[in-house]
């Protein structure tokens, strides 16, 4: 959470319904306004301010803080990297600990039957860690709550409920050490997810937005919940019992009774069950037909789709709504550091306006933390400036270099003196002799698919290896005199600078040692070539490992399929830039798996000790497509780690009606809640969540392709910030101002 994020509860940006004339007066944090007087104590203070507030706006923070000259310090010990890097790592501490704690998940094998007993870290272990992970934590409110002030703090309901959930967590800690750490139930454990969550002020965005979509999406869930219901009358009339019990095969199995009726039509609804549910009724009479196909055509192609519009459309803006807030908190910052550098002495006092002296700004960007580029050319600016004295838009102007693209220009390729070697270059160097090796690796992968498909059915005794270690050295040894051709027309540091080189050249030398060491314990290839067991690893395993190395570096093709690598970027700015939803899901996933542990711990029994659960089977043959028959032992809730896989199982929809009729027999019937509320949140909100923001990702990127092509030589590092940057609305002066008059803790005065 950002401190002074009191303004998490603000509009995003201010009205536009600035007043002028309104009286505002230049002070900081009780420091003396600059009207009375300013001394070298008053001067230190606003270069302090002005480091501060640009610092906010670099990492796009709320200005809503304390401003005196402890409270400046102590704000910028608590976002230096030491300090954030120790509670991201408490953070991280504390939500592994349920892997090791009792029920540990350090076993080989989450299969009940043959899963030995786990290690369990004897009482007081993990209870000192997470004393010591509290401590931090309320270390960390502790400051947020001073930094803040006492005003902004009872505004702030995130902070609030991190105070609460702190006194919880300690309250259950003594009461597991009271009773010796025997206890099922531990309530901390389910709240530990909130720590991650208030740490993040985009995961908070990201909650205040799908919870402005609850609405729309709950009428399509009442839709839904409508269809399922009417359907599920229309089965159980459709498919009642009757006189000829042999006939009754769709009863029996999918319509008893009204739970298992709604059950199988909701599994209908994700398809999972398709068409295994209406070969019963089909093999009777083909008009039966008509009922699923209607059902599932209404349900999953129309009104799945359509909650998935809902959310698609309530996102599509969501980017360029915080990317807007991100904007308008960087000029905020900016704007506020020019207004208190305006405060200094040196200030000429009889300016027609405000302005700020080139020497403060130089001896405040000495003091900021930023990115040495971007403070280079800001110091470049300033040094060819030909004035003393910054206006408010020309000290704006001078930081819209934090907004640019990040640029790498790769360097320059050797110039050489020979006619020869020119030409050498000019071959080698050329994307043609780059194309000319994707056809050499695309055989390279056609001869292997070839091998295998002709060995496929061969024992390892009847295998010649002779032909793919060949056709193996023959190719590692063209990747070798390629990647050395390459260096020869680019020079080393050219061919290093490019991502893909390098990707590549890792590879070969790999695959040149792997063959090297082939050779030295194999000797060189030869007819009947076997794979025998020397060494570490037989021939077969070395030449298979060779063999999916290769595999992996026909990845070098993406690079020069212009629309491959558009998909491959925008899946990578994904993962670098929308942190926030995996967070997101990481806390779903986290409190999830620690309730199905205490719901479902010990549930699932194996087949030897079946006479504990209610279950019966004909002449002892398991009935197909049941837990027990598939053999999903290995997916329980008997500890996090398995717990995990199994919530992640679900999510994915494939045979989870399998998990609801195990669950539901080996615990109760009201097991299926809990797998329906998984499913909602998971697949339906999260994963069309997900949808919506990689399209939203895409088109925008594609839009830019169409636009803009970059230069060969230049690597264009963008983030999501960046993206939006020609379609965001600039902030006006007044909204600005506004906004500061607004700031509690600092008092303006022109």
């Amino acid at each position: 959470m950002e401190v002074g994020a009191g303004a998490e509860a603000e509009p995003l940006l201010p009205p536009r319904s600035w007043r002028a004339g309104r009286g505002l007066r230049r002070a900081g944090g009780g420091a003396r306004s600059a009207a009375e007087g300013g001394t070298g104590a008053d001067n230190d203070l606003y270069i302090n301010q002005a480091v501060v507030f640009i610092e906010d706006a670099i990492q796009y923070r709320s200005i809503n803080h304390r401003v005196d000259s402890k409270s400046l310090w102590l704000y910028r010990w608590y976002y230096s990297r030491t300090c954030q890097w120790i509670l991201s790592l408490t953070i991280t501490v504390i939500l592994a600990l349920a892997f090791i704690e009792k029920p540990s998940s350090l076993t080989i094998t989450s299969d009940v039957r043959y899963r030995l007993p786990a290690w369990n870290p004897p009482c007081g272990l993990t209870e000192s860690i997470e004393l010591i992970c509290f401590l931090v934590f309320v270390v960390d409110v502790s400051v947020k709550s001073y930094l803040i002030g006492w005003e902004e703090f009872w505004k702030n309901k995130w902070l609030m409920a991190y105070i609460l959930t702190l006194i919880v967590s300690l309250a259950d800690w003594i009461v597991s050490l009271s009773f010796f750490c025997t206890e099922d139930v531990r309530i901390r454990r389910i709240l530990r997810p909130f720590f991650l969550l208030q740490n993040s002020s985009m995961m908070k965005k990201t909650l205040k937005s799908i919870n402005s979509t609850l609405p729309e999406m709950a009428s399509v869930v009442l839709l839904l919940a409508v269809h399922l219901s009417l359907f599920t009358m229309f089965a159980m009339l459709l498919f009642a019992r009757t006189k000829d019990g042999q006939q009754d095969k769709e009863w029996v199995v999918y319509f008893r009774n009204l739970p298992d009726s709604l059950t199988t039509l909701l599994v209908l609804l994700t398809t999972a069950n398709n068409p295994d549910v209406m070969i019963p009724a089909y093999s009777k009479n083909r008009a039966y037909s008509i009922f699923f196909i209607l059902f599932t055509v209404l349900g999953n192609l129309f009104l799945m789709n359509l909650l998935t519009a809902i959310i698609y459309n309530q996102f599509r803006g969501y980017l360029l709504k915080s990317v807007q807030s991100s904007l308008f908190r960087r000029r905020l910052g900016i704007r506020a550091a020019f207004e208190v550098l305006s405060s200094l002495k040196e200030t000429p006092g009889n300016a027609q306006q405000s302005c700020v002296s080139v020497g403060a700004l130089l001896q405040v960007l000495q003091k900021v933390e930023m990115d040495s580029r971007c403070q280079q050319a800001i110091m470049r600016s300033l040094k060819t400036c030909s004035c003393d004295q910054l206006s408010a838009a020309q000290f704006q102007k001078l930081f819209e270099e934090l907004d640019k693209d990040a640029i790498k220009q790769h360097p320059p390729s050797p110039e050489y003196q020979s006619h020869f070697m020119q030409k050498m270059q000019f071959a080698f160097g050329h994307p043609y002799f780059g194309y000319l090796g994707n056809v050499v690796a695309l055989a390279n992968i056609v001869s292997i698919c070839v091998v295998l498909v002709m060995d496929a059915d061969k024992q390892p005794s009847e295998r010649d290896d002779f032909f793919l270690g060949a056709i193996n050295c023959f190719f590692i040894l063209y990747y070798l005199l390629e990647m050395m051709l390459k260096i020869l027309a680019m020079g080393l540091k050219r061919y290093l600078s490019y991502p893909s080189n390098r990707f590549d050249g890792l590879l070969t030398v790999i695959l040149l040692v792997l063959e090297i060491a082939t050779f030295a314990v194999y000797g060189f290839p030869h007819p009947g070539w076997r794979p025998e067991f020397m060494g570490l690893l037989s021939l077969w395993d070395m030449v298979r490992l060779v063999n999916m190395l290769i595999v992996f570096r026909f990845l070098r093709i993406i690079p020069n399929m212009k629309f491959m690598a558009l998909v491959v970027t925008t899946l990578l700015d994904l993962v670098k830039n929308l942190r926030a939803f995996a967070g997101i899901l990481v806390v779903v996933f986290y409190a999830f798996a620690i309730t199905g542990i205490m719901l479902f711990k010990g549930a699932v029994v194996p087949l030897g000790n079946m006479s504990a659960v209610n279950t019966t089977y004909n002449n002892g043959t398991l009935q197909c497509g049941t837990y027990e028959q598939l053999e999903y032992w290995p997916n329980n809730f008997d500890d996090f780690a398995a717990a995990v896989v199994t919530l992640w199982d679900v999510m994915v929809v494939n045979n989870w009606q399998v998990f609801l009729e195990a669950f539901s027999r080996y615990s109760s019937p009201w097991a299926k809640i809990y797998f329906v509320a998984w499913w909602l949140i998971s697949s339906v909100i999260w994963v069309n969540l997900f949808v919506a923001l990689l399209l939203e990702n895409f088109i925008h990127k594609w839009d830019r392709r169409c636009h803009r092509e970059p230069l060969s030589d230049i690597e264009y590092q963008r983030t999501v910030e960046l993206m939006f940057r020609d379609v965001l609305e600039e902030p006006t002066e007044e909204e600005l101002m506004e906004k500061l008059h607004q700031h509690p803790h600092l008092h303006l005065c022109r």
